[in-house]
């Protein structure tokens, strides 16, 4: 290359521009890390993405900033660790098996042959010599042994519990995986069915995940607040009732927790869920109380499922004593609302203080009793409404007057003074449950044998490795029908014995892989000791806030159980994290009720939108998430062939704050482009008029080059402040500016000339992590032999930040009338007599002599006649 300026031609060729520079970075192995304790590290990691079989503009977004934080940080000295790789397991392409003939495992590599094209086509820096699948054996066998060290160490075991079941997909589905009852896929009404299940015990660091929280300083507050409700910890009691029936028999003992004992008094009924021991008991006799529970069993196990559904009960044959009132009884119920995996299976219902509650007491006509009242002595109709807001105990006995946590922990004290109950913490957080009954996932490496019971899989037969030879004619797991690969002899008696045939979780596989990414190729651990610690934790960890809590949560818990046998001694795997916005579009639909996508619509005169193809109307729709069920999708292929990956990076960082929705447009994409050619034009004119690089720095500098130098050294500070702390709009507006100042620039000076070339220099390093191509192109055609992904981030002079002079407004009679240049600070009668000569204010004036002119130092002159 030259060490002088070379002209580039004027209009910029986006498409050969950025394959050459993708080649030379490839050749050049320039993003590939390594460890080097010398130097400082920073691990930039976007969310791996499911090959489902193309990138998205969500994508796009994602690895657009994340490799903006990358190659910034590079620039800035640091050891960058920027990896990429797949999270390969998955159900659809067990679906795909079975709607396109095709093997999930054929399926998977075809999509991720085809998305890593196409990530590659968007220049990203990313280090693919530690590209990994989750779905390869190379991968899963060590999450085979950690959950074998797990379950040694009382992390893992299996549980009987009461699963949401889906009748299509015949498997179970996590309760986020319920919508409105129905699974998320089938659309089938959701079951409940009791099964014995594989478990993780996440509720064992419930009170660590909970308060680690605060330290997590570099996380938005809104997931740290969703992870905290998630784990759900509330302060409360354990209450005892007794149980008795009309004639007055004893029925022993029923415990529930609550956490307002403060409203005991206010207790109408009790009510158990459907699966309580003592309900089922019942319901062995009483075939009106098994069809109640028959029909629970129809909706699924999501706590928020079953806070909306229809509050339904049915009476039982009990009596509850109430703890605190001597003769009083409440009804018993078995009801829907409340289940069993959740306190005790058993709640008191206060319907004067509850939503819940009051509708339900409502619906059977049960009393609503006010214990509760506003501070400010308003009433209120309870039997209307129920009162939850904070307040004083009334009509509670020696609770009364008390406000509400004074009264929980009187009351408290007093239940385990009489030996009726205890003050005790809970969480709403349940232990994991990883077991899938599908083929396309981790294998479980336990054997079940007759004798024995179940057993590990030994370390020196893993991995359990999926056998391919399967078949998806129907529903359900192919692995249970596989005629050979379950049957294995008990590695400890040598019996005839079965292989786990339920497959992980998925979330497990996403629960580590940021550690595997630090020796990926190491094939005796996970990963290596000494990498990991160099490289972990995570320095900026980039994705979506749909994934803040399960995914998040679960990687957290990870990471724990990994410290407990000893593996790791850190506490989290993310110091920084970054939830960023989604990208939507406007929706299109025709007049038979059919979704378009942009490309079959077209706007006509009057800004109508009709079908392209009979130019019948089209419903225009609001922007939504680009989706494929509302066509409303641009395919990052045919942007990146008709406008080049640098535009479809600089729209979709200049458009709106990265934590907001980004509205994808024409217009900005277009935009966006039209300023791709400005720059290469801009350069283009000022290149062949530079001096070479290493001329000698001027002794002095002309007005004209020292506000150039000042304009571009202030876009320095500004723009790293802003890439920092993630505000990549405003970067981007700065760099719209500080472009405008260098197209204004005459250089007709040797120092301007100077003051130009440095400034280009400095514009093209800044826009660098956001249009790599361009840039790179841009540093070579400036004449420099090295490669701008491996230059330093530009310096800023301390000197040049500061303003010698400042921009002073100038009004009469208190209206802008134009703006004057003074120096800063400068005099009284200097600032008065500008003001006074200039032009816009000569002609308000009109021949007229001021009365007074007030002088505001530094900001503004008001002429007054």
């Amino acid at each position: 290359m030259s060490s002088t300026p070379v002209a580039p031609t004027v209009r910029y060729n986006f498409s050969e521009t950025e394959s050459k520079w993708q080649k030379v970075w490839e050749e050049r192995q320039t993003f590939k890390a390594a460890m080097d304790k010398a130097r400082p590290k920073y691990y930039v990691l976007e969310m791996f993405p499911y090959p489902s079989g193309r990138i998205h503009m969500g994508h796009v977004r994602n690895y657009t900033q994340g490799d903006v934080i990358a190659r910034y940080k590079r620039a800035k000295g640091f050891n960058v660790l920027h990896p990429m790789g797949w999270d390969a397991f998955g159900l659809p392409a067990e679906n795909a098996a079975m709607e396109k003939k095709v093997h999930p495992k054929k399926w998977t590599y075809e999509n991720i042959a085809t998305m890593k094209k196409q990530l590659k086509s968007m220049g990203l820096s990313l280090d693919w010599s530690r590209e990994l699948a989750t779905c390869d054996p190379s991968y899963y066998r060590h999450q085979q042994k950690m959950f074998l060290d797990f379950w040694k160490a009382g992390l893992a075991y299996r549980k009987e519990a009461w699963v949401n079941w889906d009748p299509v997909d015949n498997t179970v589905l996590a309760n986020e995986q319920v919508i409105e009852g129905k699974g998320w896929r089938t659309g089938a009404p959701v079951e409940r069915r009791k099964l014995t299940q594989w478990n993780l015990k996440i509720t064992h660091f419930a009170d660590e995940l909970l308060s680690r929280l605060d330290t997590l300083d570099r996380w938005p507050e809104k997931v740290r607040l969703m992870q905290a409700n998630w784990i759900g910890k509330s302060r409360g009691a354990r209450v005892f009732w007794e149980l008795t029936d009309a004639s007055g028999a004893d029925h022993g003992q029923l415990e529930i927790f609550t956490t307002r004992p403060d409203t005991l008094f206010g207790a109408s009924f009790m009510a158990l869920s459907a699966e309580h021991p003592l309900v089922q008991g019942l319901a062995s006799t009483d075939p009106g109380l098994q069809h109640f529970v028959a029909e629970c069993r129809k909706t699924g196990t999501a706590a928020a499922e079953v806070e909306t559904a229809e509050k339904q009960g049915y009476k039982l044959p009990l009596l509850a004593k109430h703890p605190l009132i001597s003769g009083k009884t409440v009804p018993v119920f078995a009801a829907n609302f409340v289940l069993m995996e959740y306190g005790t299976g058993a709640i008191f219902g206060c319907p004067g203080h509850d939503e819940r509650d009051h509708e339900f007491a409502t619906k059977y006509g049960l009393p609503i009793l006010q214990v509760v009242a506003p501070a400010n002595g308003e009433k209120l109709d309870i039997a209307a409404a129920p009162y939850v807001e904070d307040g004083l105990i009334v009509n509670s006995g020696f609770l009364d007057g008390l406000g509400v946590e004074e009264a929980k922990a009187k009351v408290i004290a007093r239940l385990e003074e009489m030996g009726v109950g205890k003050g005790t913490t809970q969480y709403r957080l349940r232990d994991w449950l990883v077991s899938r009954q599908r083929y396309w996932g981790c294998p479980i490496p336990a054997i079940h044998c007759e004798s024995c019971g179940v057993v590990p899989v030994p370390d020196k037969d893993l991995p359990v490795q999926l056998p391919d030879d399967v078949t998806f004619d129907r529903p359900g797991n192919p692995l249970d029908r596989h005629p050979t690969w379950k049957h294995v002899p008990c590695p400890t008696c040598g019996k005839p014995a079965r292989r786990e045939t339920d497959t992980f979780d998925t979330f497990i596989d996403s629960s580590w892989y940021f550690d595997r990414f630090t020796s990926p190729g190491l094939e005796t651990a996970p990963f290596d000791r000494e990498e990991n610690q160099y490289w972990m934790p995570v320095d900026q960890y980039i994705g979506g806030v749909e994934h803040a809590i399960l995914h998040l949560l679960y990687s957290r818990f990870w990471t724990r159980a990994m410290r407990e046998v000893q593996m790791t001694s850190r506490d989290e795997p993310f110091d920084g994290l970054f939830t960023q916005g989604m990208v939507c579009h406007e929706t299109y639909r025709a007049s038979d009720g059919t979704w378009l996508t942009p490309e079959e619509i077209e706007r006509v005169d009057g800004g109508k939108v009709v079908r392209l193809s009979d130019k019948s109307p089209v419903e225009v729709g609001r922007s939504e998430k680009m989706s494929k069920s509302k066509k409303n999708v641009v395919d990052p292929d045919e942007i990146i062939r008709d406008y080049g990956a640098d535009t479809a990076r600089w729209f979709m960082l200049s458009d709106s704050p990265p934590e907001r929705d980004l509205e994808w447009t024409e217009a900005g994409v277009t935009g966006a482009w039209r300023f791709q050619q400005r720059l290469f034009r801009i350069a283009s004119q000022a290149i062949e008029t530079l001096p070479a690089i290493g001329t000698a720095r001027p002794a002095t500098f002309s007005d004209a080059a020292t506000a150039l130098r000042r304009a571009a050294h202030k876009s320095i500070a500004g723009i790293s402040a802003d890439i920092e702390a993630f505000h990549f709009n405003k970067a981007v507006a700065r760099l719209y500016e500080f472009a405008n100042t260098i197209d204004a620039v005459k250089a007709t000076d040797e120092s301007t000339r100077w003051a130009l070339r440095e400034a280009l220099e400095i514009f093209v390093r800044l826009i660098g992590p956001m249009t790599p191509h361009l840039a790179e192109e841009l540093w070579h055609a400036l004449g420099h032999k090295s490669l701008l992904a491996d230059a330093p981030w530009p310096l800023a002079e301390d000197a040049l930040l500061v303003d010698d002079t400042v921009t002073v407004a100038v009004q009469l009679n208190g209206k802008l009338r134009g703006t004057i240049a003074l120096a800063k600070d400068a005099p009284k009668d200097l600032a008065e007599a500008a003001a006074l000569a200039l032009p816009e204010l000569v002609r308000g004036l009109d021949g007229k002599t001021p009365k007074r002119v007030i002088v505001v130092p530094n900001r503004i002159v008001n002429v007054v006649v």
